[in-house]
């Protein structure tokens, strides 16, 4: 069945394929540069993702409240002109902790306002955990959980806040941000074949199953990621129910669980997992990751995959495969029987397409990830 995902797909309805990314950096003036030569030499196809594990580097200054905390990055320079930018986290959060992420775009006669990507809290009782609204202005907007600019940037700046007394602060663990050139038209890859015939044997687990589940595909397909990761670590532990993940993603400001970073920054909270929001370029990076056993959480529009029209009906699935001829195999959790389910390429790429290509990255932090040809994920 449907799962009404978020208002941005009434907002982000031009057809846009995303590219490649930079590798990691932590936030050292000469590691930036280093990535923005690194991205000169490839086409950045539209894409590029800066993944954040070191935080030394950020600026630390006292906040407003008592026990606060505010970390600030340097000047990020960007390989590309971006006009959208999603930004993803994992943080190990004390019960009375709370995080607040930001950011804003640099010109060169100005630098917007910091906008808030996201409020964070472990125990929404005592810190929201939720979006926030009504951040329009001449620069751009916050649609949930994407910046949207109305002027393309090639720098921008990353604060985090965080709350709680000196002994129960956020520890950040990794901070991703994606930024797009959406007026990119990438050619389309060769596939990648070694996906080919390729199964993942990843739990099928149905939406409908659950209380509301016409609206809980995100927490599903969370659910289905740490169940696959829970049997391949031999971890038990890992293991969580779908009613565990809606609680745990749940956007009190929204009032929903389709909140993309919220769902991977709840992955991303368990042990020795990481979990972030990027966007690919193409069909062949799925195969990528499919060949090196490692699914892939995805953002399409549920009635153009099932060729059911244009949308818009945002729905969340994981890719688990590909059959021998290259169509994709699909663990479909709007389902009451029969998850598993193979659809057409075209159908995907067109369905895909309508988030930008957007995808859940949930994995192990020491896992071997495949090669990044074009920069659209962590090494």
């Amino acid at each position: 069945m449907i799962c009404k995902l978020l208002v941005r797909f009434t907002v982000l309805k031009t057809l846009r394929i995303f590219s490649p990314l930079v590798p990691v950096c932590a936030l050292a003036p000469s590691l930036l540069l280093s990535t923005m030569n690194q991205a000169g030499a490839v086409d950045s196809r539209g894409n590029q993702f800066f993944g954040f594990k070191n935080f030394s580097p950020f600026t630390k200054t006292s906040g407003e409240k008592p026990g606060e905390e505010i970390l600030t990055s340097s000047e990020i320079p960007a390989a590309l002109a971006f006009d959208e930018l999603v930004a993803s986290w994992n943080a190990d959060m004390p019960k009375a902790a709370s995080l607040k992420i930001e950011v804003r775009a640099l010109y060169n006669d100005h630098a917007t306002k910091y906008y808030t990507m996201g409020l964070w809290s472990s125990d929404p009782e005592r810190s929201p955990r939720a979006s926030v609204p009504h951040q329009k202005d001449d620069d751009g907007d916050v649609s949930t959980d994407t910046l949207s600019l109305t002027k393309a940037a090639k720098r921008f700046q990353v604060r985090l806040t965080l709350g709680g007394t000196p002994d129960a602060r956020p520890r950040p663990k990794f901070l991703g941000i994606c930024v797009t050139d959406t007026k990119a038209r990438p050619e389309i890859l060769e596939p990648n074949r070694k996906a080919w015939g390729k199964t993942l044997p990843v739990p099928e687990r149905s939406q409908m199953a659950y209380p509301n589940g016409n609206v809980i595909c995100s927490p599903t397909t969370v659910s289905m990621l740490i169940s696959f990761w829970s049997q391949e670590l031999k971890q038990p532990e890992l293991d969580r129910d779908v009613p565990e993940v809606v609680k745990g993603v749940y956007d009190t400001q929204w009032k929903g669980t389709g909140n993309w970073p919220f769902n991977t920054a709840y992955a991303g909270s368990l042990p020795g997992m990481r979990g972030c929001v990027s966007r690919f370029s193409d069909v062949s990076e799925l195969e990528d990751w499919i060949a090196k056993g490692l699914p892939v959480g995805m953002s399409v529009d549920y009635d153009r995959l099932r060729a059911k029209g244009p949308g818009p009906n945002g729905h969340l699935v994981v890719c688990v495969g590909f059959t021998k001829e290259g169509d994709p195999i699909i663990n479909d959790p709007g389902t009451s029987r029969n998850v598993r389910k193979t659809f057409l390429r075209k159908n995907l790429i067109y369905a895909w397409s309508y988030s930008h290509n957007t995808v859940y990255l949930i994995y192990p932090e020491k896992a071997k990830l495949p090669k990044d040809r074009f920069g659209h994920w962590t090494p």
